[in-house]
């Protein structure tokens, strides 16, 4: 499994902007076929913070995801809203498979 951890800072007068467009990102990310896990996290001592957890059958699935009209979307309108460029990690996933 194929599994990138992305953290975001937002500038604070952004933060319910920033939720709301990824809600919307989220919704659409896991009706893809190779979609395993979308999650949203946002730090409770830090509300500036999130992470997003993608979790994707494959790199294919994975890289097919960045080319989504849900996801340009999201990234051309939440970029002036980050206080800093986020960050993806790769993981491999080990548990569950598949």
């Amino acid at each position: 499994m194929h599994v990138t951890l992305v953290h975001v800072y937002v500038k604070s007068a952004h933060i319910d902007d920033f939720i709301a467009a990824t809600q919307l990102n989220h919704e659409a990310s896991i009706q893809e076929a190779g979609n395993r896990r979308f999650d949203v996290l946002q730090a409770p001592d830090n509300p500036s913070h999130f992470i997003l957890y993608e979790a994707y059958a494959s790199a294919e699935a994975a890289a097919a995801h960045k080319k989504t009209a849900h996801y340009l979307v999201w990234r051309d309108t939440v970029a002036e809203w980050m206080a800093e460029p986020r960050q993806g990690v790769r993981y491999e996933g080990l548990f569950p498979q598949g």
